[in-house]
């Protein structure tokens, strides 16, 4: 889609209500609906952290969003893909800026070029108790990417035409912190698998945008 029709649909999407653990759900396993519903009281001991779905023009004015591949490392989310964004500090003003924030660190977006839109659902991530707080935001300007090289092993650009077809949900088989190996939905992107929190946060901006566009 042309970024300036993509931008004249999002200004409808301010004030939609969220579809929140209906379009959650549609990436979970089913045994996860039921963890959830009784993680309450873990979540008001979790961390807080930001994290933004930017979208933007490519060179084409070609409207697409980045994702990011995270680095190989001893932690629950290794190797993952998930939105830039990261945790709550102590200099930050606001979950908002966060998101910002460590966007720019991530994958080098200037602050001043990011607007954001609309604030999601947030998702909890039991094995990292994370709270995260998910954004959709936009820049006006083609991005140059620039890796944060020891958090970030690729940018991933996706384009909106593929994310919004049907082709780019799967299935996809995984070890997780509930059991040994279980399939899961998950979103396909050059040729990256995308599953968890990220998938569920992607869920309810794909249910937001078909209702727009």
């Amino acid at each position: 889609m042309n970024f300036d029709e993509f931008l004249k649909s999002l200004s409808k999407i301010k004030n939609r209500q969220l579809p929140g653990e209906v379009s959650h759900f549609k990436m979970v396993p089913p045994f996860r609906q039921e963890f959830l519903k009784k993680q309450k009281e873990a979540i008001k001991k979790a961390k807080k952290a930001g994290v933004l779905a930017l979208f933007y023009p490519d060179i084409h004015h070609r409207t697409r969003f980045v994702l990011i591949l995270r680095n190989t490392y001893k932690g629950v989310h290794s190797a993952q893909v998930a939105f830039p964004g990261g945790k709550l500090e102590d200099q930050d003003t606001s979950i908002k800026e966060t998101a910002i924030r460590e966007t720019f660190e991530e994958v080098g977006v200037p602050i001043n070029a990011i607007e954001v839109v609309k604030e999601l659902s947030q998702v909890y991530i039991p094995p990292s108790n994370f709270y995260v707080y998910p954004f959709i935001a936009i820049t006006k300007t083609t991005p140059s990417f620039i890796k944060q090289e020891d958090e970030v092993e690729a940018v991933i650009e996706v384009a909106l035409e593929d994310f919004l077809g049907d082709k780019s949900v799967i299935t996809k088989k995984v070890s997780t912190s509930y059991s040994v190996e279980v399939e899961v939905p998950a979103f396909k992107f050059n040729g990256h698998a995308v599953w968890g929190a990220t998938a569920m946060m992607l869920s309810e901006i794909k249910d937001l945008i078909k209702q727009i566009v």
